[in-house]
């Protein structure tokens, strides 16, 4: 899948991915209005304003962009409609030929693993029939539980060309909390003891231990460029961790959460990258679905609120392009 994620890159110039994290704020009243006229103020009515958002703007950007990030929470909290329009928006997509990574940061003991990872990349049996859930193409994966947890994921990757990103460095900002803390690489819980005896370990932060975690699970999903079908997901908000984990984790492709409205800038995600501009692929949420509501985007206006979506991808793909045209100057 990495492959494929590849080429669609190259072909339309643009490593972007675009978050399609819907929230009613963000949807304009035209829409709304028209939506509850139908199905009355109920999860219903909010979920048929979320399609209807999404497919506008989906109509609009399909040809600038490689693939979409839709966040599964943003349509949880509409219950069975909101998911109902979540499986709705991942096939869209891929009918109009877009990579679909479907934000779900999903990670638990290894059964339940392999029943997400069953539910979101794989074929789960019915009777004697195979059927796919939601069928996106790559996921998120939470990593906390270790290999138990992101195994199964892996397990499902191999057997249906799909792909997974692992939470590595997140560009929130109370991110460093636990990723930030150093610990003694190489060392569980049960065999501090040995320190006594004078041996002695790097000190490194978490996320590094994580990034060579992933470095190793990359192996076993590589593709023919290089890169592997198991990514990181780390926030171009960090910068400089994001230099670091390029080398701790050559082979695997990163997602990088946080351009935008989060306040990264395309001059910061310069080392996410290899010198191909290969090797990373930027994520912007409610800076693209809700640029009609940034001053930027005034003329637009709320009729027009796709149109001003389409603007904000070229604006970041230029933004993307100068970063790296400003690289050696």
């Amino acid at each position: 899948m990495i492959d494929k994620l590849i080429e669609k890159i190259q072909k339309t110039g643009a490593p972007i991915v675009v978050g399609l994290d819907p929230m009613l704020k963000f949807i304009p009243d035209h829409i709304l209005k028209q939506a509850f006229a139908e199905k009355d103020e109920t999860l219903e009515g909010a979920a048929e304003a979320v399609w209807q958002f999404n497919k506008a703007i989906i109509d609009q950007i399909a040809d600038l962009i490689p693939a979409v990030k839709p966040q599964i929470a943003m349509y949880e909290q509409f219950g069975v409609p909101g998911l109902s329009v979540f499986q709705k928006t991942v096939a869209y997509c891929k009918e109009k030929g877009l990579i679909v990574i479907g934000d779900i940061k999903r990670g638990d003991i290894g059964s339940t693993s392999a029943a997400y990872a069953t539910a979101h990349l794989g074929k789960v049996k019915v009777g004697g029939s195979f059927c796919s859930a939601f069928d996106e193409d790559f996921v998120t994966v939470n990593p906390y539980l270790g290999s138990d947890g992101v195994q199964p994921f892996i397990d499902v990757c191999k057997e249906e060309q799909k792909g997974i990103f692992i939470l590595v460095k997140t560009s929130n900002p109370s991110s460093g909390e636990f990723q930030d803390q150093f610990v003694k690489s190489g060392v569980t819980a049960g065999a501090i003891g040995a320190q006594m005896g004078g041996i002695t370990f790097e000190d490194k932060p978490l996320y590094e231990v994580v990034g060579e975690k992933v470095a190793e699970w990359s192996a076993q999903c590589m593709g023919v460029n290089g890169y592997s079908s198991i990514g990181a997901v780390v926030g171009a908000t960090y910068p400089e961790q994001g230099k670091i984990l390029r080398k701790v984790m050559p082979h695997s492709f990163i997602l990088v959460p946080g351009y935008g409205a989060q306040g990264g800038t395309g001059k910061d995600l310069i080392h996410f990258f290899d010198e191909n501009r290969l090797g990373a692929i930027v994520n912007s949420s409610r800076g693209i679905i809700a640029a009609y509501q940034n001053e930027k985007y005034d003329k637009f206006g709320p009729e027009h609120f796709a149109d001003a979506s389409r603007q904000a991808v070229m604006d970041m793909i230029t933004d993307i392009d100068q970063a790296f045209a400003g690289v050696g100057k």
